[in-house]
């Protein structure tokens, strides 16, 4: 049951990991959004005025850390459970506070990324529960 729970984390992870890589280095490169399809007014009741530094948060956070807690699963580290959990509520809490910053509710992205979170956050608790 753990090797199901692993590739289950695995596959979300690459899921969220590639997702946010692409979606935050587009948005670095290109900051009003547009190259992918974001408007700028979305940033309106933010902090922002242009999509650079959510780009970079979201290349660190959910990106990078992804990756890396996958590669921890893959070389067998012991206590990825903590890097599961650390990862699900952070892209849990990315969506949230997106959702009340941008004040748009995308149901395809936004549904699916908290079914991610969730999933991913999931899969951590379960791996601790039954680490030994």
């Amino acid at each position: 049951m753990k090797l199901f729970f692993k590739v289950v984390s695995v596959l979300a992870l690459l899921f969220n990991g590639t997702g946010a890589l692409y979606g935050g280095i587009s948005l670095i490169t290109n900051p009003s959004g547009s190259g992918i399809g974001l408007d700028i007014s979305l940033l309106e009741h933010t902090p922002f005025s242009n999509f650079l530094i959510p780009g970079i948060i979201l290349v660190c956070v959910n990106g990078i850390l992804s990756y890396a807690t996958l590669i921890l699963i893959l070389y067998g580290y012991r206590r990825v459970h903590f890097f599961l959990l650390l990862q699900g509520v952070l892209l849990t809490g990315w969506i949230i506070i997106q959702l009340l910053l941008i004040r748009t509710f995308y149901p395809p992205m936004h549904i699916t990324m908290l079914a991610t979170g969730l999933i991913i956050t999931g899969c951590g608790i379960y791996l601790y529960k039954n680490q030994f």
